[in-house]
């Protein structure tokens, strides 16, 4: 089992930055990839980003340029830096985990940008 928790969600004025951190736990060793999704309002959940146990990432377009997937092994935490946020960015924002052929959520983190 892998437990995951985000943190770091909030309100933000558009151009501001946020900083979400997704800390795992539990059966951690054998994890292959990780990423962040987000689901705005009244609509589907989309992908953000991804980054593999080998570092390698993955954005969307919508936040190429603007925003930074990274972890820290040793901390066991994965993170994802927002920055030049814009309204449309709004949304609760999950992080996940895939370990064989299992993927681990966590519970999400609202990000709310203001106009």
């Amino acid at each position: 089992q892998v437990r995951l928790v985000e943190s770091g969600g909030g309100l933000v004025q558009a151009g501001g930055s946020l900083r979400l951190s997704c800390a795992a736990s539990g059966r951690i060793f054998s994890i292959n990839a990780m990423g962040w999704y987000r689901q705005p309002p009244g609509k589907q959940r989309e992908l953000v980003a991804t980054i593999t146990s080998d570092g390698s990432t993955n954005y969307a377009d919508s936040v190429k340029g603007r925003f930074t997937i990274s972890r820290d092994n040793a901390k066991n935490t994965m993170y994802l830096q927002m920055n030049s946020l814009k309204p449309e960015d709004t949304a609760v924002y999950r992080c996940n985990a895939k370990r064989d052929l299992t993927t681990y959520w966590g519970q999400g983190t609202q990000v709310t940008v203001s106009s």
